[in-house]
């Protein structure tokens, strides 16, 4: 299945779609390569993410990415699933809750969903607030649940 960026034109429209489920991006391989750049950029070396000989004897029998890795792809994903358009730029600003709720194992597949459960004007534009799951490919759990905020400027 290929994503279909959904399209939303402007906070008028964004209000519109409170309660609805916006899509999903494509599904994204995750690589010990790429668990090791995180792990350098962040300094969380923990063995479980780098060591996958060591990791294979751990809990999970095999190498698993950082949950906070698995959160920073939000960015990439959510556009991947949705873009407001018509405004004049768009910021993170928080999360109200995340749940790094199963493992994703090195080599897995995540993509995100997104649904959008509310939206606040405030002078000068909106924020709004989506519930983003990271789902790994063949699992029946999501590998993260987060409910995280967004502004966007007119």
């Amino acid at each position: 299945m290929v994503a279909m960026t959904t399209r939303i034109s402007g906070i008028d429209d964004l209000e519109n779609r409170v309660g609805t489920h916006l899509g999903y991006s494509e599904w994204h391989a995750i690589s010990q390569d790429q668990i090791q750049l995180f792990a350098d950029a962040t300094g969380d070396q923990q063995w479980i993410h780098t060591d996958p000989e060591r990791a294979a004897a751990g809990p999970f029998g095999y190498a698993i990415a950082h949950g906070y890795l698995t959160l920073s792809l939000a960015p990439a994903l959510l556009a991947e699933a949705m873009v407001v358009e018509n405004v004049a730029m768009g910021v993170n600003y928080g999360c109200n809750k995340v749940r790094f709720t199963s493992p994703v194992p090195v080599g897995s597949r995540v993509r995100l969903g997104v649904e959008l459960e509310d939206v606040q004007r405030f002078d000068g534009g909106a924020q709004y607030v989506s519930k983003l799951t990271f789902e790994i490919h063949g699992s029946e759990r999501p590998a993260c649940v987060a409910e995280v905020i967004y502004r966007v400027y007119a």
